[in-house]
């Protein structure tokens, strides 16, 4: 991912917690599928798998807006980025509380998450004053 990106702009340090969120997510994912993909004794399967899905869309989609804004010289496009990853943020921060109730037994992880979350939002507010 980070091959074709110029360096100094894989270096900024909101741009790093969001691969770390991303392959957070991803571990927490894959921990709760386990629980979470067992079909209940009607048959039906637990509508929680698709939040855990829903972490990894959002998760992965943070980098490329950032690089996105960043790049984007169009003062008006870029807060259009800057909107998406708010957005972006806020949803993964909600679904990591609907994944918590959960039954599963990792749901013990997404507090971390949460946590990485609130100190990519602080970086995200300073990194926002610099665009």
């Amino acid at each position: 991912m980070s091959s074709n990106i110029p360096l100094n702009l894989s270096e900024l340090p909101i741009y790093q917690k969001a691969l770390e969120i991303f392959t957070l997510s991803q571990n927490i994912s894959m921990y709760l599928k386990d629980d979470l993909s067992i079909l209940k004794p009607d048959g039906s399967e637990d509508n929680d798998i698709y939040f855990s899905g829903d972490i990894i869309q959002q998760s992965v989609a943070l980098a490329p807006e950032i690089l996105n804004a960043e790049l984007e010289r169009h003062s008006e496009r870029r807060h259009k980025h800057i909107a998406s990853l708010k957005r972006l943020t806020n949803k993964l921060y909600k679904n990591s509380y609907r994944l918590e109730r959960s039954n599963s037994n990792g749901k013990d992880f997404l507090p971390i998450l949460r946590n990485e979350l609130r100190k990519f939002k602080k970086l995200q507010r300073n990194w926002m004053l610099t665009l």
